[in-house]
């Protein structure tokens, strides 16, 4: 029989909760990274937009972001493999910031579609959520709350 203790907010929860927390935030957080990397190959025109024109070659920056974001969400679904995709993602969300701040500057389309401003500054303070919930998830998932 599996033993009950009461939460903070008076719940009821399992000693596994913050385990099980962890387990679906990194599978949410892999489908993210494998969707957002996946589309880098098959719609790499609006992330080319936004690379900086400073930096040389955009297309392979590009595609080496999508393979990195891929990466990183198979290496965190696995304990031996979590703590480099941990640090490789975090890495990663900060490299391409500049990305996005050149997108809030200068703006971006999406099929054409220009999205709106405010929505792209928006984004900026957004790295720091998913930076974030990268580093809770999957650093040290026993300090989740229950």
């Amino acid at each position: 029989m599996r033993a009950v203790v009461a939460g903070e907010a008076g719940g009821l929860t399992t000693p596994r909760a913050p385990n099980r927390a962890a387990r679906i935030s990194r599978t949410a957080l892999a489908l993210f990274f494998a969707v957002a990397g996946l589309n880098h190959f098959l719609e790499p025109k609006p992330y080319l937009a936004i690379v900086p024109p400073s930096l040389p070659g955009p297309a392979a920056l590009v595609y080496i972001s999508g393979a990195a974001e891929i990466a990183g969400a198979v290496g965190i679904l696995f304990k031996g493999t979590r703590k480099l995709a941990t640090i490789g993602l975090i890495a990663l969300l900060i490299a391409v910031f500049p990305a996005n701040i050149y997108a809030a500057l200068h703006g971006m389309q999406i099929g054409g579609r220009p999205i709106p401003s405010a929505l792209l500054w928006a984004r900026l303070p957004l790295q720091a959520v998913l930076i974030a919930w990268v580093y809770i998830s999957c650093w040290n998932e026993r300090k989740l709350p229950k």
